[in-house]
């Protein structure tokens, strides 16, 4: 590779797969974190996330030493280019909440040798890589803005084939740095200022949160008036304007991103005195979708949520992960819980997820989906796993015969529920000449 050696801050989503997939290129990587059993985990071969090739690409990394996993920040000291890849979660204001970005800068200002640079991939508000340029330009350290565009359950694929690079920095020397850690196969590399680089990052995730919301209100509009959000969708998506990604309905979006992202692009917009409308009307409709699965529930079955006994179907925040930081289903289930109804509730990665995390949301956790469905009055698709497509829903009918099918991810097949003998009930879908949604 480049001879550039490389450190990475964070071994969560973001800065593990950053430092897993440089190792398996061959790229002298020293991962940092604080969290001592994490780091001992990773260094026997252990992935510390559900995430499809990362254990290979880790054992691979581990395999020719070129990947090591430490607690001790100081084994950065050598380190020509360090990718910090911390959390900048939501503070109560909506604001991006830097402590820990601003913790791991004044740390590698001491640590680093001049020279070095700090590329910054954790998420952050306009104006802070300018800012933390000129904190550590003094000791001759540079800092890049790079942020990241991995999505979760595809991220390995997204990271060794990506759409764009993106490298936000007035200093062409360090802005080069930067780039030749990723080499030929960064995908089109994107230059421009720090803030460009930085507001791109809130743009593209809010703009993919408008688009999902407008979907969701499309869903809406689709079962009062006898359309069907799959037929509509797909005229949309087949125009190159818009596409098809993001435009399939669901309980809501969520996830580690969007969420805050949208709230500190709409925190940062009111501090300079900008109102963006569309992204504040998709927040507020992405609210309003646990209350929506609850009216569906209750009008088609005809009862009260203080007596029903709903089984939730998939509880992360999407398929192929185990993560469920601001998921929608977990919303979703916290809602009908609060309003009375009894919620159990199976992941294909329950065994992942943290038991407080269920508790929190009022989820009673069923380690088999047979099981999670027995004796249920409605049984609710919230995350698009392809497994519940698969299932025996004869068997479910048999256990449950009076039970309603919400598919809040249009993934089931609807006849083979309806020859089940049970009633379906999609998202904004029409079902043979009934109208389901």
């Amino acid at each position: 590779m480049s001879g550039i050696r490389v450190g990475v801050v964070g071994a969560g989503y973001v800065g593990l797969t950053t430092a897993v997939c440089f190792g398996e290129r061959g790229v002298d990587v020293v991962s940092v974190d604080v969290d001592r059993a994490k780091v001992e985990r990773l260094n026997a071969g252990r992935p510390t996330i559900a995430e499809p090739g990362l254990a290979e690409a880790l054992r691979a990394g581990l395999a020719t030493g070129a990947l090591r996993f430490t607690a001790d920040p100081g084994a950065l000291a050598d380190r020509d280019v360090v990718f910090v890849c911390v959390p900048t979660p939501s503070a109560a204001d909506g604001s991006a909440d830097l402590g820990a970005v601003e913790s791991v800068a004044e740390r590698l200002g001491e640590v680093l040798s001049p020279g070095a640079v700090v590329a910054l991939k954790s998420t952050v508000p306009v104006g802070t890589t300018r800012r933390l340029s000129a904190t550590l330009a003094p000791r001759g350290i540079h800092a890049v803005s790079n942020p990241e565009f991995l999505r979760e359950g595809h991220a390995v694929d997204d990271f060794r084939q990506p759409d764009r690079m993106v490298a936000g920095s007035d200093d062409a020397g360090a802005a080069e740095a930067v780039c030749r850690v990723y080499g030929a196969r960064s995908g089109p590399i994107l230059r421009m200022s720090p803030e460009s680089a930085e507001l791109a990052k809130y743009a593209s995730n809010a703009f993919l949160a408008v688009k999902s919301s407008y979907a969701n209100s499309l869903a809406a509009l689709c079962a009062n008036v006898g359309a069907d959000v799959s037929e509509v969708t797909r005229c949309m998506g087949a125009d190159d304007r818009i596409g098809s990604a993001f435009l399939n309905p669901g309980p809501g979006w969520g996830g580690s991103c969007l969420p805050k992202d949208t709230a500190a692009l709409v925190h940062t917009a009111r501090m300079h005195g900008v109102t963006l409308a569309e992204v504040e009307a998709c927040r507020a409709t992405n609210a309003a979708q646990a209350g929506r699965v609850a009216d569906a529930l209750t009008r088609t079955t005809g009862l009260p949520l203080t007596s029903m006994r709903v089984t939730a179907l998939g509880l992360t925040f999407k398929a192929h992960t185990s993560d469920t930081r601001d998921s929608p289903a977990l919303s979703v289930c916290a809602h009908l819980g609060s309003e009375g109804a009894h919620v159990q509730g199976y992941d294909p990665e329950l065994a992942a997820i943290d038991p407080d995390v269920l508790a929190a949301a009022r989820v009673t956790a069923v380690d088999d989906p047979y099981r999670a469905t027995k004796a249920a009055d409605a049984v609710v698709i919230l995350t698009e796993w392809p497994e519940f497509g698969d299932l025996d829903w004869a068997m479910v009918a048999e256990q449950s015969p009076d039970a309603v099918v919400l598919d809040t991810r249009n993934v089931l097949d609807p006849d083979v529920v309806d020859r089940a003998g049970l009633r379906y009930l999609g998202n904004g879908r029409m079902f043979g000449n009934r109208r389901r949604g």
